[in-house]
Parts: structure tokens; C-alpha cells; sequence
């Protein structure tokens, strides 16, 4: 057997099983390691992996070769296609007041602060520290409280040392740190990605298993092209939508 490993997932009843196999494998396969093996386990061990029949396994592999990521061949098996990669992200750029409005207007929760090790998904950000300051914030719509997105804020440990908490319940990060502490932005950049929502995205905003969420990842940069604080941000994707306007003079 393949030591490849999908994820395992917590199946939603509400929908199909056949497309949450298919893109809980989809994920598996963007997001491995060139070091993984090309090769799947077989019907029967994918199908007994997320507790579901072969007739539903096979729904899902269709799915996946019928999107080119992978290629079924008789008694030899079902590899992935090794050219196999994510969609180029969009990527916004905006002014510093802009994002600030963006991310004003809401309701804000702080649901926990502290010190923690680099993720690995913020790595490539902070390359000379082995701790940055965290900060986990739920925002909700002004006038219903409803739940809209959460937000994790990845920030240099020596700002962080000028930011008061509560100062994040009533502005936006890039405010506090523009206005507050003082810190020298030069540029934000933005990417949205289209991705289906985690157990905790869907806990925390209400919203069944493997939904639609817009997952955003903002980094401020200092004007010398230093990170200084990278916001990952998941929206509900029926909530938001991204328009981007474009000067053709």
C-alpha cells in the first residue's frame, strides 16, 4: 500500500458524501509533499479511510480525473497527475486606508492572544524568529451579531510589546499598528484563495462542514520590505465577495 495519507474528515450528512471525499482528497493531493508518492491506495482502502462505500469512493475519483489531478489505469491503479498544482491565487493591492475600512464595521471578539512558534504557514514571513505574537479575533455583522469571519494575526514580537488587546476588539490590526503603535507600513498585500471550510471555521462561524469560505492572508510589510504582521483571515464565502477595479489608462 501507498504511504500516501489523506485527511481524514468529519462527513456532513447535509451533503453529498461523494464530493466531501472528493475534495478532502482534492486538498490531500495539492498539498502534499514532491516527496509523496504518486501512486493512491486502492478503492477499498480509500473507501474504509473515510468510512464510505466504493460505489461513493469512486464518485469521488471521477470527480478528480475528471479535473485532470489524477489518471485511473485497470490492475495497475490510481496515480496523481504530477503536474498536479494549486490555481495562481489573486492577489489585491490596495492603500493602507482601504484595508483599514475593509476590516472596520464589524463586531470583534478576542478569543485569545499570546506568544506561540512560528506556523508553518507563516514561516516563510518571519524567516529570523522562532516566536511571533498571536492573535485569534471572531467578527461578527454589526447589526445581527452574525458570525462573518475569524481571523488570526501573526505579529513581531517588538511591536507586539506596544499593543493592547482590547485595543484590537475596537480597530482593525493595520489601524493599531499604523495609528497606535506607530509602526512604519510601506505596503499590504493580499491574497484570497477559495477553500471549504475546516471543523473549527465551521464551528466558530456557523456554517456546515466543507462550505465555501474565502481564506485570505494579509502581510504588512515595514517600508524596507520587512513582514511585520501576516492577518490569515476566513470569510464566510456567503457573506463576502472581492471586486477588483482595474485603471486600463
Amino acid at each position: 500500500m501507498t504511504s500516501f495519507a489523506p485527511d481524514s474528515i468529519v462527513l456532513n450528512r447535509k451533503l453529498p458524501l461523494w464530493y466531501q471525499v472528493s475534495q478532502s482528497l482534492r486538498a490531500s493531493i495539492l498539498g502534499r509533499s514532491p516527496r509523496d508518492p504518486l501512486r493512491l491506495p486502492t478503492e477499498e482502502q480509500l473507501a474504509g479511510h473515510y468510512g464510505v462505500s466504493v460505489l461513493t469512493m469512486r464518485q469521488a475519483l471521477k470527480e478528480l480525473e475528471d479535473e485532470g489531478l489524477i489518471t485511473r489505469h485497470r490492475r495497475r491503479g490510481t496515480f496523481i497527475e504530477p503536474t498536479a498544482q494549486r490555481g495562481a491565487p489573486v492577489r489585491l493591492l490596495g492603500s493602507v486606508d482601504a484595508i483599514v475600512a475593509q476590516q472596520s464595521g464589524m463586531v470583534t471578539q478576542l478569543l485569545s492572544h499570546g506568544g506561540a512558534e512560528v506556523p508553518a504557514e507563516v514561516a516563510e514571513y518571519f524567516p529570523d524568529l522562532a516566536e511571533v505574537a498571536t492573535y485569534h479575533r471572531l467578527r461578527g455583522d454589526e447589526k445581527t451579531g452574525e458570525p462573518t469571519n475569524h481571523a488570526r494575526n501573526y505579529v513581531r514580537p517588538e511591536l507586539a510589546a506596544a499593543i493592547d488587546p482590547q485595543d484590537l476588539v475596537r480597530w482593525p490590526m493595520t489601524k493599531v499598528l499604523r495609528d497606535v503603535v506607530g509602526a512604519d507600513i510601506g505596503r499590504i498585500t493580499d491574497t484570497v484563495e477559495a477553500r471549504l471550510a475546516d471543523p473549527e471555521t465551521a464551528r466558530l462561524l456557523a456554517v456546515p462542514l466543507l462550505s465555501p469560505i474565502l481564506h485570505y492572508t494579509g502581510v504588512t510589510y515595514d517600508s524596507a520590505g520587512r513582514p511585520l504582521d501576516v492577518a490569515v483571515i476566513h470569510y464566510r464565502g456567503d457573506r463576502f465577495s472581492f471586486t477588483v477595479t482595474l485603471d486600463a489608462h
